[in-house]
């Protein structure tokens, strides 16, 4: 009963445009057609760990009907409400204030709201081991580590000084995103393993890195401090919230921490922030297309392609290409491309 999963799920998910939009954002889609979206197969990933009272959202106002129509079990004080985006810090910062005023000894999971698990009771079972690491380790930051299945360049990575097997271990060392040479490197050498930004800790190891690391930040939650967990929390963070440092949680905390541990795991991990990373767990046909929708593909292969229901499409002599309508809004482009897609939707206006 003492412990907490925080779900953030703030993103726009521009690169899954047309998918994702500001108004119903990547996180809320069931683009996998798996019959639920990504933020509810998290909260029932985590379900079986925490009880439902203990889930807190941290969201944009926008979204917060949107959290509660798929995750009605959630309380509504515990969806929080970012004013603007401050990054993942601000973010995790705000939760653990909130959680502190209900439970100052807690134990705290924090997650995406967006990503994939296929194995979930392997995910169940490392998950339920860091908890209890963090809990009798009061003082260890942890991030779960995924084994890599490839030379992976878009994901950061994290070492350890020896292969640690089924051990939960301390860190090395975070490294940025590699290009392909040193991913394959990485792979090789088999003490490196892909950050899925899935933290665990006590509340004492997060407040504390918080203070080392992050004073400002603890100076301005602080100056609200009797405010969290009242009605006044809100006004409080709209009016403080903007002078937050727009900050991660990796470089404000975890590269600097000396505490910091991490468990290699294989659950069936993706953060599908990509056409590409979908393509590659989508059902193929046989010309390797990933087909959504009512459309006609001829002389096609390799490609995606996702029609909105009630809308149809003929689709002809494409290769490593993607297609996508929805909501009145068409995309097509190489596949090689797709990274564009953000720069490309900010010129949209």
């Amino acid at each position: 009963m003492n412990r907490y999963c925080v779900i953030m799920a703030g993103g726009i998910g521009s690169r899954f445009w047309p998918l994702s939009k500001n108004n119903y954002p990547k996180q809320f889609l069931d683009i996998l057609g798996t019959g639920k979206s990504f933020i509810r197969s998290t909260y029932e990933r985590f379900l079986p760990l925490v009880p439902p009272e203990n889930f807190v959202v941290v969201t944009n106002a926008a979204y917060k009907d949107l959290v509660l129509q798929q995750l009605p079990e959630i309380k509504a004080e515990n969806v929080l409400c970012e004013p603007m985006r401050r990054n993942t810090a601000p973010c995790i910062a705000y939760a653990v204030y909130h959680i502190l005023s209900q439970s100052p000894e807690a134990s705290i999971a924090v997650t995406p709201a967006d990503h994939l698990v296929t194995n979930e009771v392997e995910f169940q079972r490392i998950i339920g081991r860091g908890m209890d690491f963090v809990e009798q380790n009061r003082e260890a930051l942890m991030t779960i580590g995924i084994k890599p299945s490839r030379p992976e360049t878009g994901y950061g990575y994290i070492e350890v000084d020896t292969k640690p097997g089924d051990a939960i271990v301390p860190v090395a060392s975070f490294k940025e995103k590699p290009d392909l040479a040193t991913a394959k490197r990485f792979l090789a050498a088999g003490n490196f393993f892909w950050n899925s930004g899935i933290f665990l800790w006590s509340t004492d190891a997060i407040m504390g890195a918080f203070r080392q690391y992050l004073p400002d930040l603890v100076r301005l939650f602080d100056g609200g401090k009797d405010s969290f967990g009242t009605p006044q929390e809100q006004s409080f963070i709209n009016a403080q919230f903007e002078h937050c440092e727009n900050i991660s949680i990796d470089y404000g905390v975890m590269e600097r921490s000396q505490c910091r541990y991490t468990v290699a795991a294989d659950f069936g991990w993706s953060d599908i922030g990509t056409w590409g990373s979908l393509y590659t767990h989508a059902a193929h046909d046989e010309a390797q297309n990933a087909v959504s929708g009512n459309a006609v593909v001829v002389d096609t292969s390799n490609s995606v392609i996702n029609i909105e229901n009630g809308y149809e499409a003929i689709v002809q002599g494409l290769d490593h290409c993607l297609v996508a309508l929805r909501d009145h809004s068409l995309l097509v482009c190489r596949l090689d491309d797709e990274q564009q897609i953000k720069h490309w939707v900010e010129k949209l206006g």
